[in-house]
């Protein structure tokens, strides 16, 4: 039997020690296709409503960011070059429909990452002091890049 599961950042596959290393090589490639798959399918509640998405703001921004609160959480059309984006002044957050069906882990990313400019509004050394509270982060963003070029959607980080 086969099998694959997570381990913090880790992926674990189980093999039978009977295998060739060929076989080997061929179903880790399988079990981190469907573990990717498995992952990318679980929606969370935080996508059924714009309220959801204010209280999963609040939840990461106790947990990351000591409670900063925004005034609005909102789902809005896909936006041309930006996963989402934030008002600091008006404390508002916007975030594209083109995330609905990213994995969970990666729309809090996207969250923190608009969270966190209601404390800074640029994207300086203290902005991204503030995202990587979020233990996600660098795997979130090579997923966010990795969904723009297999887009073709051209949308960077620093948008």
């Amino acid at each position: 039997m086969v099998s694959a599961y997570r381990e913090g950042d880790t992926v674990v596959v189980l093999l039978p020690a009977r295998m060739s290393k060929s076989e080997e090589k061929h179903w880790v490639a399988e079990m981190l296709s469907r573990l990717q798959r498995s992952e990318t399918r679980r929606r969370s509640p935080t996508r059924t409503s714009d309220a959801a998405l204010l209280a999963r703001c609040e939840e990461l921004a106790e947990r990351y960011l000591d409670g900063v609160r925004p005034s609005s959480v909102r789902w809005v059309a896909p936006m041309r070059t930006r996963w989402a984006s934030c008002t600091p002044t008006e404390g508002t957050i916007r975030i594209s429909e083109r995330l609905r069906d990213v994995p969970a882990w990666v729309l809090d990313y996207v969250l923190v990452h608009e969270l966190a400019h209601l404390r800074v509004p640029g994207h300086g050394k203290d902005f991204w002091g503030l995202v990587h509270r979020y233990p996600k982060t660098e795997r979130a963003i090579g997923y966010l890049e990795g969904l723009s070029a297999a887009a073709g959607l051209g949308i960077t980080e620093e948008d």
